[in-house]
This record gives C-alpha cells, structure tokens and sequence, in this order.
C-alpha cells in the first residue's frame, strides 16, 4: 500500500478516516453466548475495557497485523482494550486482491488474537469508495454492483458469528456544504447501492450490527443532516441498519464540536447505536487531556452509545503521528489523556443495562414500516395484492427483495409464489415466513406485515445460490 497526502501535503500511512481532509475531520467485552469476560489481568476500573465494560460498552483500537510482533504493542492491547478492529486488513484491497480471489490471513491473525484475548471485534469495512483493488477501480455498471456485493456476501460470510459490528458502508457522502453523495464508482452504479450493500451484510451475517460509518459528521451539519436523512429512511423502509460510526478526528482546526453530544444524541433517537469509530485528537497536555474526555463523557451520557474505539495504540502507530493525537506515547507510556480517559469512564455515565452482545446467528425480526397509501390508484391486484421483485445479483449468487402491494379491499396477510429456476436454492430470507427452499416456494406474512390498507406496501427479502428469480411473484391476500 502507497502512502497518501492530507491537505497539508503532509504525508499519511492509509487508513480508513478522512486521508484528503484532516483539517475537516473529526472490558470485559461480549462473547459469543453473551458471556462477559474480562480481558487477561484487567481489573475493574483499572483499565479502559475493563472500566467501560462495566458500563455495559466497550473501549477498543485499530489494530496493524504486522504490529503483533511488537511485544511493548501488544502487551497494551491486550492490557487495555476490549475490542479491536483492523486497520486495514478486513478492507477490499486486502481481502480480495483479484477478482473472486479472497485473502484472509493477515485479518485472521487479528481477528484470532483479539477472540483469544476475549476481545471483540468490529469488521472494518465492506464497500468503500478508496482501498479498492485494481481490478475493481476497473468496473462500473452493473458489473460493480454485482461484484461489490458478492464481495460484501463473501467476506461477511466468512467471519459470520465472529464480528459485532461491521461498517457495511464508509464514509459514502461528500464534504462541502451540498450534503450530496460523494460522485464515486459505487455511487455511479444507482442511488441504491447503500442499501443493497446493507441487505447483502444482513443476508450474509444476520446477526451482526450493521453500522454506516463516516467523518466531519461530528456536530449538526450539511453532510450529517444527509447521513441523518439516509438513517431516517432506512428506518423508515425496513432497510437493515442497527449503527452509526462517527470517526472524530480532532485537532486544533477541526475541534470537539460544542453539540457533539447532541447531534450523537439525535442519531440514537432514530432507534440505531452510535459508536465512535476512529477516535484521534491531535494536541498534548492538559487541552487533548480534557477533550478526550468530553468525548468519553459524550458517550457515556448517552444509553445507545455502545464504546468507543481509538484509531491506533501509540503516538507512533497514528496515521497522524507528528500530532501526538493517542493516549499512549511512543514508547507506550500513558499520556495526560489516558489518565483523563480512564477518568471519565469510572466517574460513571448512563449504563446500558443489557450490553451489546455478541450477535445471533437469527435472521432480522425488526418490523419495517410500511408505506402510507399513494394518492393515486393502485397498481393493478383488484381486491387482493400484487407483487414485484428485485435482484442484486453476482456470479453464484443473489439477493432478492419482494414489494407487496395491497389492493382495493387492503390484506389481513398475504402469500406470494415465486419459482426459482433450476439449481437455485434459497439460503435465508427476512421480514416473511417461507416454505421450500428450491423449485415453486411459498412466502407468507409475519406477525407485523400482513395487515396493509388498499395501496399500502411492504417488503421482504431472501438470499440465494444459483441464479435469481425473474418474472411477477403471484400474490394472493386473506
């Protein structure tokens, strides 16, 4: 990996914050099973996993595979920090560097350290417009798409059950005062490639927490309004999103913004985690001391801030090294800002009285919300429902997204026949009831969807091998 310049023209190693806007930017942990464990030698109130975790959170750091070979490295690591995501080895380049040829290694060592270590592990990150192989930077079209999620489905599939969270989508919208998405490849394969990217990392992992992560979104702006507004509409549509990352990348410039607990605030009452992903202030002494923990207070005041991860162990090991912005020095010593740190996450806070756990393995049950009935007439169904489909396809596989509209007399449920072509078989499926896997396969209503007024809609997914359904589903309503 080729090293990259900020805006100052300063020389960064590559990570996954903002690399062209530095002057914008910003424990126990819980195992599988939900059990809690503590990280070897920890105490209660004496690190900073140990002390979030008693605060139902985590407090973590990116971690560098080829930094695991340093014993002053690791032995912070595995002292401190209850959850750990990788740097960059989780990222498309690392992970498949030729088309459908997928790399693990370097990812594995770190995501076995930090489970031996009982720590957890967030995936860093699935579809992102930068870091991406050469063969990708190649595509457009419909041939992106279909690779970017099969990257997606592969990737997310191979650690399923060993990741909390994944940041299925990174940093995705535009600086400047626009609050429009960033003009990139990805971009330019449909407006809709966020959300198919999500519905992949559902279907793929359906228990992890799924999490949109960006920069400079920090306090009230343009580009957090547009993330806010993506979130809302998510919700709103049954799209599967659980987390919102924000990075903050501090310094003199770009400082704590002064409603950073609110704007934090605003994305929880959406009904979604916020977690601070790519925690780093640039400073020293008692000024970074002070703003490390408001940040951490920030976090702790607010129940669906889940923990705090900071973007690297040392001074040395930043992407912004020359601005000292961590909690340890170069020689792993603890700062000003450690102390600080530790301080703020022992003075208590709002505790989450049942911590985020190591997700199920469960398909989604949040119920989506429906859409209001249109103003015009509604499409053709009569007196019972229609029924359309979607495919995001790739070679091997496909997801697959069924409307359900109600007629003129509405539905107490609904079922819908779809038939798969041969040699397609459905792996997993979400919002719905289903019968079969393969051939003519029925799907029915849960508990929260079957109930539509005339023109209301809904919608519900599967996952499959094979090649995609094609044609109308039939759709008969009760």
């Amino acid at each position: 990996m080729s090293d990259k310049k900020d805006r100052r023209g300063r020389q960064v190693g590559l990570r996954s914050g903002p690399r062209l806007a530095l002057v914008l930017g910003t424990a126990a942990t819980l195992a599988v099973g939900a059990t809690m464990v503590f990280a070897p030698t920890a105490s209660a109130g004496t690190t900073l996993g140990a002390s979030a975790a008693e605060k139902g959170r985590y407090f973590g750091t990116a971690v560098a595979a080829n930094k695991l070979s340093d014993s002053t490295y690791v032995g912070i690591l595995n002292r401190e920090f209850n959850s750990v995501t990788a740097e960059n080895e989780m990222k498309w380049d690392a992970t498949e560097p030729s088309q459908g040829n997928f790399s693990y290694a370097n990812a594995d060592r770190i995501v076995n350290h930090a489970r031996s270590n009982g720590q957890q592990v967030r995936g860093h990150a699935l579809a992102w417009h930068s870091q991406q192989p050469g063969w990708a930077q190649n595509m457009s079209g419909t041939a992106l798409r279909n690779a970017m999620l099969n990257h997606v489905t592969q990737v997310a599939t191979y650690y399923r059950g060993k990741i909390v969270a994944w940041d299925v989508v990174n940093e995705a919208f535009a600086d400047g005062g626009g609050g429009n998405r960033r003009d990139s490849n990805l971009q330019r394969t449909g407006n809709d490639w966020i959300e198919a990217a999500f519905r992949a990392a559902r279907a793929a992992d359906p228990g992890a927490k799924l999490c949109y992560n960006d920069y400079n979104t920090d306090g009230q702006n343009a580009k957090s309004n547009a993330v806010y507004a993506m979130v809302q509409d998510f919700k709103a549509r049954g799209v599967p999103i659980d987390c919102v990352g924000f990075q903050s990348h501090f310094n003199a410039q770009s400082p704590v913004p002064s409603d950073y607990q609110a704007n934090l605030q605003r994305f929880a009452n959406l009904g979604v985690d916020v977690q601070i992903t790519e925690l780093d202030i640039e400073g020293s002494g008692t000024t970074q001391a002070n703003n490390f923990a408001r940040v951490v207070q920030a976090c702790l005041a607010i129940t669906r801030c889940t923990g705090i991860t900071v973007w690297g162990i040392r001074d040395t090991d930043s992407w912004r090294a020359s601005g000292t912005p961590l909690l340890f020095d170069g020689s792993g010593n603890k700062k000003a800002a450690y102390t600080s740190t530790l301080n703020a996450l022992n003075s208590g806070g709002n505790p989450i009285t049942t911590p985020p756990t190591q997700p199920t393995t469960n398909p989604p049950t949040t119920p989506p919300t429906t859409t209001p009935p249109p103003t015009t007439t509604p499409p053709p169904g009569g007196a019972g429902c229609s029924a359309t489909l979607s495919n995001n396809a790739w070679n091997g596989g496909y997801v697959t997204t069924i409307r359900v509209t109600a007629g003129s007399s509405g539905t107490n449920g609904w079922t819908i026949g779809v038939t798969l072509p041969s040699g397609s078989t459905i792996t997993n499926a979400w919002n719905t009831n289903r019968s079969g896997n393969t051939g003519s396969v029925q799907f029915s209503n849960v508990a929260y969807n079957g109930r539509l007024t005339a023109g209301q809609v809904t919608e519900f997914g599967f996952q499959g091998t094979g090649n995609a359904p094609s044609g109308t589903p039939t759709c008969a309503a009760s």
